[in-house]
């Protein structure tokens, strides 16, 4: 998730890390284990002056799977399934109209979550710009997870 933020004019910075479960401490063994309750996500930082909430909220659901409901492709489990975190009652309200709207024009529902913002834990170093660290392995995934064909067979007739 992080390449096409990250190629976001305004986009500051992004993060990956975990939240939404409870508990005061989150890393990658308790969070993939699905026993915290926290999913893998990431943080976006951003200038509203070069870039809206609502783009991004676009990029997002462009990335994902919005109907799957039990993780992304094939990682499954709560850990991985998707949420949109907001901070205030704007982003939620945005959120929550992008969303709407989406279901419309599928006409079903979207399984991803719209939840108010948790503590937000950094994942471990080496998982931070993975996709740079590792560009052999992240392609590897990416290409055997069949990432591009599914999300191009849903999003094809959005645009």
């Amino acid at each position: 998730m992080q390449p096409p933020f990250d190629n976001q004019e305004g986009v500051i910075s992004t993060a990956v890390g975990y939240a939404g479960g409870e508990g005061n401490t989150a890393n990658y063994d308790k969070v993939s284990m699905g026993t915290s309750g926290h999913r893998e996500v990431f943080q976006v930082k951003y200038d509203s002056q070069k870039v809206k909430y609502e783009q991004l909220l676009e990029i997002f659901w462009q990335n994902i799977d919005p109907f799957q409901g039990d993780g992304q492709l094939h990682d499954r489990g709560h850990q991985y399934t998707t949420a949109i975190y907001y901070n205030d009652e704007t982003e939620k309200a945005a959120a929550e109209k992008s969303k709407a709207e989406y279901e419309n024009k599928f006409g079903k529902k979207i399984a991803t979550a719209i939840e108010p913002s948790k503590e937000f834990y950094a994942a471990e170093d080496y998982h931070q710009d993975y996709y740079k660290k590792n560009p052999l392995r992240y392609g590897m995934y990416s290409t055997g997870s069949d990432r591009k064909e599914h999300l191009k067979k849903i999003w094809s007739d959005t645009k």
